[in-house]
């Protein structure tokens, strides 16, 4: 008997969120490169150290307005308030995503790192 839920069932609850809040903003299209690919252009990855000095104690509480005043509002600054809240929330979402992954993701590397690093040292070697 365990006392602790299954974390992949958490995992797989955040991905799909994530999934839909993808669809949502409309970004189906897109692929990300696949870890052997390259990534081309000027963008700009945060490192895991990065990320630990700037995370956030708790979660912010999501904005309530009142009613009365969304009413009032153009259609476009309604529509702006949703999409930036969406964008909020797909990035509190990834980074659960990012800090749940990101051991299993620093292992892997550091094991891909150490069998290279076999390898190249027995060619030396040999």
């Amino acid at each position: 008997m365990m006392d602790t839920p299954n974390p992949l069932k958490k995992d797989d609850h955040l991905l799909d969120d994530l999934e839909s809040i993808r669809q949502l903003l409309g970004d189906d299209g897109l692929q990300p490169p696949l870890l052997t690919e390259p990534v081309e252009g000027e963008v700009q990855i945060p490192l895991l150290f990065d990320m630990v000095g700037n995370k956030p104690a708790a979660a912010p509480e999501p904005m309530v307005t009142p009613p009365a005043p969304a009413a009032e509002k153009a259609p476009d600054a309604l529509l702006l308030h949703l999409d930036n809240e969406l964008r909020a929330a797909a990035q509190l979402i990834m980074q659960d995503v990012i800090d749940d992954f990101a051991p299993h993701i620093e292992a892997e590397i550091k094991r891909r790192m150490d069998a290279r690093m076999e390898r190249l040292l027995s060619q030396y070697q040999s």
